[in-house]
């Protein structure tokens, strides 16, 4: 990045800044690069657009800077949004800019060395800022026109089949029986229409340092308005992994001497706080979470082989896993009630 070029920008979009910039790439934000930049006025972090050519609706920095813009002051946690710019000549690409946030983020759910009662208490502050997404009052929020109307998994089973199609580098069969699966058992529309993050699992989460509050929701690439339990069967698909930074997931592990919920406590929680009793045929959700990652995953796996990935090594890891994601997918199906 030419930082000269950015610290002009940045002298005349956000408000008490001073040059010059230093700038570090964090490892984490995948899918759209991410810089921590620091000056004489502070901490900054920068998100922007991958190089290369890119699907149209992927890495949409701009909907990520409206959408956190718009919960500002809300119960969901969020950074500072403090500029976005759409002129590409400035750093190679759309990015925005906001307030460094000073948390803790934890790598995967097991949240090693930490103590039982405060995991349990991370856990559930996961689950009271995610019905607080779900809560937001979209029109209220100015989202309301934040994503089409309609059955929101008929559309996001096309949309995702379609990236999947173009980001395909071979047949596998699992993929194509969890396809015919999710189209052949589509929930009917229950009138739900909330914001949606798209990505919500505890390592995109800031922590206080020593406590249990989320100081804020990262990486918002995939909100949209949605229906809420996409979210929800998120958290509990990537439970469904095999611990450790790949899978980040508790397979295995023994919950309860973690201080960690089970699937049916969280849901039942989660529940309560929106009012709801209980959610008929869960599976459905589930299969649909792990059949999305696979197809993300697979778009991964196919910028790293195109030479386009933020990190390749760690693109072609991620894209191994396609085929095993949705064999996952297949069995949620029916494990989940």
């Amino acid at each position: 990045m030419d930082l000269e070029a950015l610290a002009g920008w940045m002298a005349m979009h956000v408000a008490g800044f001073e040059g010059p910039l230093s700038a570090r790439k964090f490892e984490v934000g995948q899918s759209n690069p991410t810089y921590r930049l620091e000056s004489p006025s502070g901490s900054y972090v920068l998100r922007r657009k991958p190089d290369g050519v890119l699907l149209k609706s992927a890495h949409a920095v701009d909907r990520e800077f409206r959408v956190q813009a718009a919960l500002a002051g809300s119960a969901v946690p969020v950074p500072e949004m403090l500029a976005l710019c759409e002129d590409e000549s400035v750093v190679g690409a759309m990015f925005y800019v906001m307030g460094h946030v000073d948390g803790r983020s934890f790598v995967d759910p097991t949240m090693h060395g930490v103590a039982p009662a405060l995991r349990g208490a991370i856990v559930d502050e996961m689950g009271r800022v995610l019905a607080a997404i779900h809560g937001v009052d979209v029109e209220a929020a100015g989202l309301g026109d934040f994503g089409p109307p309609g059955n929101y998994y008929e559309r996001q089973l096309a949309r995702w089949v379609k990236q999947y199609r173009a980001s395909e580098t071979g047949e596998i069969a699992a993929m194509e029986r969890l396809v015919d699966w999710l189209g052949a058992n589509m929930p009917p529309d229950d009138g739900q229409r909330t914001l949606v993050h798209g990505d919500y699992r505890i390592d995109n989460m800031l922590f206080a340092p020593d406590g249990a509050a989320c100081l804020a929701v990262l990486d918002w690439e995939l909100s949209t308005l949605g229906h809420p339990y996409a979210d929800l069967a998120g958290v509990l698909m990537q439970w469904q992994l095999p611990p450790g930074p790949e899978g980040r997931g508790l397979a295995g592990v023994d919950r309860a001497a973690l201080g960690l919920p089970s699937d049916a406590a969280f849901v039942e929680a989660y529940c309560a706080r929106r009012g709801i009793d209980g959610i008929a045929g869960f599976g459905f959700y589930v299969a649909f979470a792990f059949f999305r990652m696979a197809a993300i995953l697979q778009g991964v796996k196919k910028r790293a082989l195109d030479g386009n990935a933020s990190n390749p090594e760690k693109a072609r890891r991620l894209g191994a896993f396609v085929p095993r994601f949705a064999e996952l997918g297949l069995e949620a199906r029916h494990a989940h009630g």
